[in-house]
Parts: structure tokens; C-alpha cells; sequence
């Protein structure tokens, strides 16, 4: 229970250091985002009119930064991320709700998948080391160097084209009514195809590897001797023994890619135009649109923590030496 506490209180510092973070980070870029937001609208404005902008999004020059940091602190408490620049009046909140689950159902799928498949190949691999299992290593190791975007840009060009049998950009086919229904769905399935075995082909290869180097280096600890010579099955040995212990340094980075899932894999969704929150992010960052990057970056990092702890979390019972005190 000490250690569970210790780690939630650290995850807690480490939150409030990041919130400080967010607030204080797009404060200090260069350049007035109101006036931005003004030039963009073409409109002119009267004195009031614009330090009334100012107040709506936190910028107030007559309260002090302090002032402003607390009222920061209690729109977070409320649920309040503030207003978007370029979809402005939506709020922040509204805009990532609607990305946000185009992101998880495809990066949050993928992710859990490859991490599955890429663990059991890089048991098998590990354990039967010098036999066939081993000729997808050589393929593996090619495709883990292989960057996301340029894999999408090979997969464009090959079944996107001109009568290709998948589309090339879109979360959705043009006309077609968000909704729950099997045509919307039907054509959302479609155009996540692409971008889906993008991810997972390059992703998957790095749990192959990693998890491989890890059988390699339990199997030959002492206690899967004894094991074997306990008389143990040969798979009771890889799964309970093997597997088991070589599988913990994966848990962090299994969490690390869990919480990322919210901000998406930028680059695949910028290159399909996928409506996920990395092209989200992409177009707040051209726009300069600085409340929707602020509330990304937010959304991402307290993801991040949330799903590190809880691999704190999954330690405790995988590894029984976790829960000894000193």
C-alpha cells in the first residue's frame, strides 16, 4: 500500500508540474494570438470589444499572471479547456470530443493488436531460437526501420490510386451522415483499412524485437533450469516462467504507447487526413490556434501519467518484488 500511495503522490506532482507547464509554455510564444484571431476575421474592433476578447480567453493584461493561473486551475476543475481559435466560439472541449474518438478507435485498436501479436511472435521467436520461427526476424527488422508516414505514402500509392479498391484521405466517405448506422460505419471501417495495417505492420515489429531479446536473456536465468528440471511442460515453462519475467519491461512501454493513443500517430493521420486529434494538432499548429494546441498537449500528457501508473499498477502483480518493503 506504500508503494501504491508513493507513486500516486509522485503521478499527482507530476501532473500539477505539467498543468503549470501548459499554462505557462503558450504564454511565452511570441506574437498576440487575439489580434491573430482578429486579422483572420477581417473585422474591426473597438477598444472594449477587444479587451473583452482578452477576458474571454485568460489573457487579461490588468490581472496579474499569478491571477490568471488561478483562474486557469478553475476552468480545468470545471472541465473547461477554453475556447478554439479557429472554430471559434466552439470550445476546445467540443472540438477534441469529436476528434478524439476517431483517434482511439483507430491508434487505441491498432496499438492493443500489435502489441498482442508482436508479443506472442517475440515468445516464440525467443524461445525457438535457431528454427524456423527465426526467418521473421530478418522481415521484422526491416519493416520496424521503416518510418509510419512513408509506409502511408507506399500504401497510398499502391491501393489508393486511380481505381484503387481504398481511399486516400477522410475519416468518411463525402455525403455520408455521422451516425450509427452500418453506412456510416461501413464506410468509417473502409477508410481506416490503410491507415490501420500502417500502423500496425511497423509497430508490431518493434514488440517482436524487444520481446524477443528479452526470452533471450530469461531463458537463461537460473530458475528456468529448475524449472525444466522439475519436469515441467515445455509450455508451461515458456508461459508461466519465461514469458512472464521477460514480459515486465514491455508493461512500461506497452503504458508509454497506451497513453499516446490521444494524441495519435501525427504523421499517419496528416498523411491519410485522418479527422484524429494528431491532425487536429497538426492544423491548431499551423493556425496558430493556441487554447486547441494547449488542450491536446493536456489531454496527452495527463493520459501519459494515467496510463503509467497504471502499469505501476500491473507490476505489483506480475512482479511479487514490487511489494517488498525495503
Amino acid at each position: 500500500m506504500t508503494y501504491v500511495l508513493r507513486r500516486i503522490a509522485f503521478y499527482l506532482f507530476t501532473a500539477w508540474a505539467a498543468i503549470t507547464i501548459n499554462f505557462f509554455l503558450p504564454r511565452a510564444i511570441p506574437g498576440d494570438p487575439v489580434q491573430a484571431l482578429i486579422s483572420r476575421a477581417r473585422g474591426q474592433l473597438d477598444a472594449d470589444a477587444v479587451q473583452s476578447l482578452y477576458i474571454l480567453f485568460g489573457l487579461d493584461t490588468d490581472q496579474g499572471i499569478l491571477s490568471q493561473y488561478w483562474d486557469y486551475w478553475g476552468q480545468l476543475l470545471r472541465g473547461d479547456l477554453g475556447l478554439s481559435f479557429t472554430f471559434f466560439p466552439t470550445p476546445v472541449a467540443d472540438v477534441i470530443a469529436d476528434s478524439l474518438p476517431w483517434t482511439l478507435a483507430l491508434v487505441g485498436i491498432t496499438t492493443v493488436i500489435s502489441f498482442l501479436l508482436g508479443t506472442g511472435l517475440g515468445v516464440l521467436a525467443g524461445w525457438w531460437r535457431g528454427s524456423w520461427v527465426d526467418l521473421v526476424m530478418p522481415v521484422t527488422t526491416f519493416l520496424s526501420s521503416i518510418p509510419y508516414f512513408w509506409l502511408g505514402l507506399i500504401a497510398i500509392t499502391l491501393f489508393a490510386g486511380q481505381g484503387g479498391p481504398f481511399p486516400s484521405s477522410g475519416g468518411f466517405d463525402p455525403g455520408v451522415v455521422p451516425g450509427w448506422d452500418l453506412g456510416f460505419i461501413g464506410s468509417a471501417i473502409h477508410h481506416s483499412i490503410l491507415p490501420a495495417i500502417t500502423i500496425l505492420i511497423t509497430s508490431m515489429s518493434g514488440w517482436v524485437l524487444s520481446m524477443r531479446n528479452m526470452m533471450l536473456t530469461v531463458a537463461a536465468e537460473d530458475y528456468i533450469t529448475v524449472a525444466h528440471a522439475k519436469g515441467l511442460s515445455e509450455r508451461r515453462v515458456m508461459v508461466s516462467y519465461a514469458a512472464r519475467n521477460a514480459l515486465l519491461p514491455s508493461v512500461s512501454s506497452f503504458a508509454l504507447a497506451l497513453g499516446l493513443i490521444v494524441g495519435g500517430t501525427l504523421l499517419v493521420e496528416i498523411v491519410f487526413s485522418y479527422p484524429g486529434v494528431g491532425f487536429q494538432l497538426f492544423s491548431a499548429v499551423g493556425a496558430k490556434d493556441y487554447p486547441l494546441i494547449q488542450g491536446i498537449f493536456l489531454i496527452i500528457t495527463l493520459s501519459v501519467l494515467v496510463a503509467n501508473l497504471v502499469a505501476d499498477l500491473v507490476y505489483l502483480l506480475l512482479d511479487p518484488r514490487t511489494r517488498k518493503e525495503g
